[in-house]
């Protein structure tokens, strides 16, 4: 639905805006009528799993969340932010970037967005930010965070992260955050979670029985857009579309390319195995190796999100089952491989 041009916040900047969140987040704004800036770090390159008519009506600038001269520029005459640059990385070589953008960078946009009076920010955290469990209980916005072995070094640093944009809201500033789940769509299946289409491609052998919250990337980004313009603050909701085992998910991805589904069950002796043999294999590959030790931790967990939350919030937002958003995600897929 297109918005109409008397919205509140029509100017939006949006940080990350080449990942794989921040792309389809643009896509969104421009379809629905907003004037959208977006920051690119020196040398990126624009994402080809969207539309170039959506990237060329955006307003780019050169700047990073850790340069305050670039960040402080980009802000200028901005009515409101989606801050969704974040690195997703279980990868010990990337911890030190992992922390710099995910805390340092978040606190540089909080400060200046307060400095230079930005109406609305909605900052996209992680449900990771809340924690998980072990044994299957049922997460909500209440959950408070506990130290844990299960807390990967990727949910310290959002953890951290969202703590900057609490500051910022005490110190009144006008935000919202949001905490999704583990996000599934079409993108570069080499880096952040849409690995996790390939890992089923390249016929991944090991599955757990562990439990995940998952929700569609065109849902995230129109619930990110909604928000724009709601007057709620002070507050965190989870956007989440189905809790799935990752044996299911894993095997409907498999089915839907037409390879072999898992067929391993890697239990905590055998999932310390494979990690390591992963590892292994990727010093002959060259690749980056589809799991390591903090992710075998994660695929063992069990944790249940809900979503009741922000579907009271935005009750005519309707979330896309997974059944679905996999098969689109692998239709696209196959055709971007087929090219």
């Amino acid at each position: 639905m297109q918005v109409s041009n008397d919205i509140k916040y029509k100017k939006v900047l949006v940080t990350g805006g080449t990942g794989f969140v921040g792309a389809y987040i643009i896509r969104e704004l421009v379809q629905r009528g907003y004037t959208v800036r977006a920051i690119r770090r020196a040398g990126s390159k624009l994402p080809s799993f969207i539309d170039q008519q959506y990237l060329d009506a955006v307003e780019w600038m050169e700047a990073d969340v850790l340069d305050l001269v670039q960040l402080n520029d980009a802000m200028a005459g901005m009515d409101a932010i989606i801050h969704a640059a974040a690195v997703v990385s279980f990868d010990a070589d990337q911890r030190r970037q992992l922390y710099a953008v995910n805390v340092r960078g978040t606190a540089n946009v909080m400060n200046l967005a307060l400095d230079h009076s930005i109406g609305r920010v909605v900052h996209l955290s992680s449900v990771a930010a809340l924690g998980r469990t072990a044994s299957g209980e049922s997460v909500d916005e209440k959950k408070q965070w506990t130290d844990s072995r299960l807390h990967t070094h990727y949910s310290i640093s959002k953890q951290m992260g969202e703590m900057e944009v609490w500051r910022a809201m005490a110190e009144g500033l006008n935000a919202v955050v949001l905490n999704p789940s583990t996000v599934i769509g079409y993108g570069d299946w080499n880096s952040s979670s849409c690995a996790i289409f390939r890992q089923a491609y390249d016929e991944f052998p090991w599955y757990t029985e562990g439990v995940n919250g998952f929700v569609a990337v065109e849902d995230l980004a129109g619930t990110a857009v909604d928000m724009l313009q709601t007057e709620t603050t002070l507050e965190r909701y989870i956007v989440n579309g189905d809790n799935w085992s990752f044996r299911k998910l894993f095997t409907e991805m498999a089915l839907a390319f037409g390879k072999k589904p898992p067929h391993r069950k890697a239990s905590a002796w055998m999932a310390a195995i494979a990690w390591r043999l992963e590892k292994i294999r990727s010093l002959f590959s060259g690749k980056k190796p589809l799991l390591n030790r903090e992710t075998a931790r994660i695929a063992r967990s069990k944790t249940y999100f809900s979503a009741k939350k922000i579907a009271e919030l935005l009750p005519e937002r309707r979330f896309t089952t997974l059944e679905k958003a996999i098969r689109d995600s692998v239709a696209a897929y196959q055709q971007s491989i087929s090219r």
